[in-house]
């Protein structure tokens, strides 16, 4: 009797099996194909997108990736959604659900979100560019993508650098490349009977020769003051930026040439050095800054 009953209950089990997977196993198919043809239509028009909108000028270079990130998980969330009403799932449930878990998600991710945010900041106020050089928080590179999570910087001597957002916007950035132009200070040691007049004529003339130094504001040359080690001048000059660098590697053995050929001893000069000046100096204001360029 006991075997009856229990070759009646597996019968049973099996038609209610095979009644359950001859339901259930095409919405399941049809879910799984949904999913798989979303995630190609997603990959597919992700790259179209990137590559129109590198063709285009409407769009700007920095919006590029997010626009194509957004392209990409807006498709592949709607496939989601899709793929679990094919199964029955009731979407509307399923929303509040979401809700709840992505503010349990939320709180867990503070940090992720705090990116999200500081890359939302960064497109809309847009401090630095694609191809800016900037330095925040010890941090110096090349901009070459700006994200919702993360930018990708490159330093000058060709590392990747991969930054979260929030460290970029929680700092105060100095951005190389935004102005026009850039200041470039030089600091010349002279023997104490140098002649000012001279000493600054020779190097007001080696720059004002130069076609790569700015002539608005124009070049000047004052004394920074005496030391133990003679006089000190404070040559000033204004360059474009494209010509900024080259100007700082060549400049301080241009100096040197310069002086020494007027072959007086006293004009030799005992020490030469680049100098940024400090926020607090106000020689600064003797030169008025290059004017924003966009």
């Amino acid at each position: 009797m006991d075997l009856n009953l229990d070759a009646q209950n597996i019968d049973r089990f099996a038609i209610v099996a095979w009644t359950w997977a001859e339901a259930f196993l095409p919405r399941l198919l049809g879910a799984v194909a949904i999913l798989i043809l979303g995630a190609i239509v997603a990959r597919w028009l992700s790259r179209l997108v990137w590559d129109v909108s590198g063709k285009t000028t409407h769009i700007d270079p920095i919006l590029r990736p997010v626009v194509v990130s957004a392209v990409r998980y807006s498709i592949l969330i709607l496939v989601f959604i899709v793929a679990l009403s094919q199964i029955g799932v009731e979407t509307a449930s399923l929303l509040a659900v979401l809700g709840a878990a992505g503010l349990a998600i939320g709180l867990a991710l503070q940090g992720t979100l705090s990116n999200i945010a500081a890359g939302l900041m960064l497109l809309w106020l847009r401090p630095f560019r694609i191809g800016d050089f900037i330095e925040v928080n010890g941090i110096a590179g090349t901009v070459r993508e700006i994200g919702l999570f993360v930018c990708h910087l490159e330093s000058f001597d060709g590392v990747f650098l991969f930054v979260p957002n929030s460290a970029i916007w929680n700092n105060a950035l100095h951005n190389h490349t935004r102005n026009a132009g850039r200041l470039i200070a030089v600091q010349v040691t002279l023997p104490a009977g140098a002649a000012i007049d001279r000493a600054s004529g020779l190097l007001l003339d080696m720059v004002k020769a130069d076609r790569r130094v700015l002539e608005k504001p124009e070049p000047r040359v004052f004394v920074e003051g005496f030391n133990a080690s003679g006089l000190v001048l404070n040559l000033r000059i204004w360059a474009a930026r494209e010509h900024t660098r080259e100007i700082q590697r060549s400049i301080v053995e241009e100096i040197k040439k310069k002086l020494e050929s007027a072959q007086i001893e006293t004009l030799h000069p005992q020490q030469i050095a680049r100098m940024v000046p400090p926020d607090s100096d106000p020689s600064r204001l003797l030169s008025s800054s290059q004017p924003y360029v966009d």
